[in-house]
């Protein structure tokens, strides 16, 4: 690798530049890409939202006869492959640049190589790998959802300090203080989707929406599992479903589970006409077994969704941390204590799971983050 000593900081710049439309480029990765001529950035793109134009080929139209010559710094190596557009690897090529360095190999087999390939066959100087680990981070949903063929999975739990979630019957109970809430909206507003159990989405009636100014557009699709379609039609998700998209989850075998429950229709006429109501208001029905994820993830990614944060409540954390498809951990730490009828953590800083690595601590106010990561 015939890297320069300003590579790693014009490919930091890329990453940094890369997160901006994360959760926001449906099926396509959110890219970075930095043209630099004499070590001066002359254009800069993402990944437009919706997933088009691709970055390669809006920084390279910012930097117009200015490309000719430079060096592109591109966080995922550009595609090689006639799709919607043509490849970003022929743009660069066209437009004559003279180097490309890239942070990350495609792994999808229609470009992984090929895109490194064509330049070099063009005559262009390839330096990939260039901060890897921190690109492969920044692109963690894209690379799960085409390797695994599953979303990339985050559980956000807020702990009290006596090692509870929240207080039976109380609804919703505030546990970290504004900034770590202000932090979990941001969370959010990069997300694919955000998933609940309906014990959750019955005792609490949340929104889970982003409420912070100027990211309320960045929603996240709402994900309810309710085997029995139980989920209330005067509920503040149902009543919103046509703003921001909202999935249940319903069981195909009709059977109770023991996660997170839901009454059990009458019959099979209870359920069509829960469904028909449901669809009625906006609310999309899936059909496949909620308490199995390793089945449920799967089908999610066919609808694009790259990454998802689960969020509620303790049984549905148990379930994505005990079937092994949980990839990160974002464990908030409170001072404030619950008491009596509280609703115990399914996890704590002293039992996370083998195969994390803490990889970090914030702290927001009194409130205490710590975050764990399974290696990609």
């Amino acid at each position: 690798m015939s890297t320069t000593p300003h590579d790693e900081r014009f490919m930091a710049a890329a990453i940094r530049l890369s997160r901006w439309h994360l959760g926001h480029t449906a099926t396509n990765p959110s890219v970075g890409c930095l043209i630099v001529r004499d070590g001066v950035i002359v254009g800069r793109a993402v990944t437009a939202l919706s997933g088009r134009p691709h970055a390669e080929t809006q920084a390279l139209a910012e930097a117009g006869a200015l490309a000719r010559g430079a060096t592109a710094y591109v966080t995922l190596e550009p595609c090689s492959h006639h799709g919607k557009t043509p490849p970003c690897s022929e743009a660069l090529i066209a437009y004559g640049v003279a180097r490309v360095v890239i942070s990350v190999t495609d792994p999808d087999p229609r470009v992984s190589g090929r895109g490194i390939a064509m330049l070099r066959e063009a005559g262009i100087e390839v330096d990939a790998g260039v901060l890897e680990a921190e690109g492969r981070h920044s692109l963690a949903a894209y690379l799960t959802r085409q390797t695994k063929n599953r979303p990339y999975v985050t559980l956000k739990l807020a702990v009290s300090a006596d090692g509870m979630i929240g207080r039976e019957g109380a609804g919703q109970v505030a546990i970290t203080g504004p900034l770590a809430r202000a932090q979990v909206q941001a969370l959010r507003a990069e997300t694919d989707a955000i998933l609940v159990g309906i014990g959750t989405a019955i005792a609490d009636d949340p929104l889970l929406t982003v409420r912070s100014p100027g990211l309320e557009s960045q929603s996240p699709i709402r994900i309810v599992l309710d085997p029995f379609l139980a989920l209330p039609l005067t509920s503040k998700l149902v009543e919103t479903a046509r703003e921001v998209p909202v999935i249940v989850v319903a069981s195909e075998e009709g059977s109770l589970s023991q996660a997170e429950g839901g009454i059990p229709p009458a019959d099979a006429t209870d359920m069509d006409s829960r469904r028909a109501a449901l669809e009625a208001a906006g609310v999309e029905v899936l059909y496949c077994n909620p308490y199995h994820p390793e089945v449920l993830l799967p089908a999610l990614a066919t609808r694009g969704i790259s990454s998802l944060l689960v969020e509620g409540g303790a049984k549905t954390a148990r379930l994505f941390l005990e079937a092994g498809l949980v990839d990160r951990i974002q464990l908030y730490q409170a001072p404030v204590v619950i008491g009596e009828r509280g609703i115990e953590s399914p996890l704590d800083a002293t039992d996370i799971p083998s195969g994390f690595t803490h990889t970090g601590t914030l702290m927001f106010g009194e409130d205490r983050l710590d975050e764990y990561e399974r290696r990609l």
